[in-house]
């Protein structure tokens, strides 16, 4: 269970941690690559915090996840910077890749399978009248 705290420390580097990252991919020059930050889960002595991404296209996850870890420090600086009066000690940031939406969809494309009866009714067992 979430202390208020945590869910507003959460909430605040959520946020600034998403602006730094679109900064820094748009100054790096990366194009076609989305990233958002879904979510931000914080230790209760509030020392580390979890940063969850997505990446649009998928595929892109794992290089963006060896990006933002081989400049993670200076993420930290600036994020520290912009949380000063909010936050007195910055926890340390971990980043992960939230691949949630790509599980639902390959859940939603299973379920629906290559055949599927409502757009070919064809594929449906005639029902016998008696």
């Amino acid at each position: 269970m979430e202390t208020n705290r945590q869910k507003k420390i959460a909430g605040v580097l959520q946020r600034d941690v998403a602006d730094v990252i679109q900064i820094a991919l748009r100054e790096a020059g990366v194009q076609g690559i989305l990233v958002s930050v879904t979510k931000v889960s914080v230790t209760t002595d509030l020392s580390i915090a979890k940063v969850y991404m997505s990446v649009f296209p998928h595929q892109e996850g794992e290089r963006v996840l060896k990006e933002v870890n081989e400049v993670k420090s200076q993420i930290k600086h600036q994020v520290a910077q912009r949380t000063k009066n909010q936050l007195r000690r910055m926890p340390e940031l971990s980043y992960f890749v939230d691949d949630s939406l790509e599980y639902i969809s390959t859940i939603e494309e299973a379920v629906k399978g290559k055949d599927n009866p409502i757009l070919d009714p064809e594929l449906l067992d005639k029902r016998k009248k008696k």
